[in-house]
């Protein structure tokens, strides 16, 4: 797909320096990049890496500069340039038409510009919104609905009755609406609690390869817009999940927690039941989040059990002296055994 330099300008807001008219037809990393590629830089140690390259466009922040090059000057220029990616990189076709294998529901409900890849499997009742592709062995359960354009990678399972909003994409292995970890215990054993909630998800989410989501008990699991969730990662039973809310690899969230809007959850993060973390807070790589515990608005918090981040640092700090401060006091005691000794 091409595009000019002042085509790209104008959807992104950026201003045009140089040669307006030139082509544009992908992106790529400066040393990758053809002449039609766009590439950025956001630091100046990196614009020699810009010069040397042989892409003819760049976007850049104010205050750099390039020589040599026509210059797409945006506010944020990794923002810009993601932008503009989304409209040079047409996404991978996951199915076309659809195939001969797949079993489908006779009351299912497929939109005309669906497509279903080969032996996917789609129940009773399902709907499938427009444009929306279904990949390849697939199992879309009875009463599911999913919106338009939504890109439903390889294997994954969708059980009953689930809700999928309009362009969500679910890689490979998801799946969404399993029952949730719940038992009681009583009479010498643990008994099964209701699972009988059902998984909503908003408009404009992404889900990694292999992450699960369970259904909810008695309430809902539910997914708002825009939440970017990324592979391996499991979320409990009737946790809700805030708009605009990102969650990296193999982070666990225990049921019936809350995460707010804009939150911001590192890799491996343990989150325990009933915590909540309040909008545009975060929770840095490992940390432990202890059952009830509230995030407050704002808060960056780290370590097992999380703790404001400047107290995790000092701490940190004086963890990491423990054999220097050891060994000083084994010193100190040694030389007061020796005076008492003496005495």
């Amino acid at each position: 797909m091409k595009h000019t330099a002042k085509d790209l300008a104008k959807t992104i807001g950026a201003i045009v320096e140089g040669d307006a008219s030139i082509e544009v037809t992908g992106v790529a990393a400066p040393e990758r990049a053809s002449s039609s590629d766009l590439i950025f830089v956001d630091s100046a140690k990196h614009t020699a890496r810009a010069e040397s390259s042989a892409a003819k466009c760049v976007v850049l922040p104010a205050g750099l500069s390039v020589v040599g090059k026509t210059v797409l000057r945006a506010e944020n220029a990794k923002v810009a340039f993601a932008r503009v990616a989304a409209l040079l990189r047409e996404p991978s076709i996951i199915s076309i038409q659809v195939h001969p294998t797949a079993v489908i529901g006779p009351l299912a409900k497929i939109a005309a510009s669906a497509s279903i890849g080969p032996y996917a499997v789609i129940g009773e009742d399902a709907h499938i919104g427009e444009h929306t592709q279904i990949g390849a062995h697939c199992v879309i359960g009875a009463g599911s609905w999913i919106g338009d354009s939504c890109r439903i990678h390889h294997r994954v399972t969708l059980y009953a009755n689930m809700r999928i909003g309009n362009r969500v994409e679910i890689h490979a292995g998801a799946v969404v609406g399993a029952d949730g970890f719940g038992y009681v215990y009583g009479e010498g054993r643990h008994w099964k609690f209701p699972q009988a909630g059902i998984v909503e998800i908003a408009d404009d989410v992404e889900i990694g390869a292999n992450s699960t989501i369970d259904r909810g008990s008695l309430d809902d699991t539910r997914i708002a817009q825009g939440v970017k969730i990324d592979n391996l990662v499991h979320v409990g039973h009737n946790v809700q999940i805030g708009a605009h809310t990102v969650i990296a690899a193999q982070t666990g969230i225990s049921g019936s927690s809350v995460l707010g809007h804009h939150v911001v959850v590192g890799g491996q993060v343990g989150i325990a039941d009933h915590c909540t973390l309040e909008d545009n807070s975060i929770a840095g790589a490992q940390a432990g989040i202890p059952t009830g515990k509230t995030i407050r608005s704002g808060q960056v918090v780290w370590g097992t059990p999380a703790r404001p981040l400047d107290r995790f640092k000092e701490q940190y700090v004086w963890f990491a002296r423990l054999p220097e401060l050891g060994a000083r006091i084994k010193k100190l005691e040694e030389e007061l055994e020796a005076k008492l000794g003496k005495s």
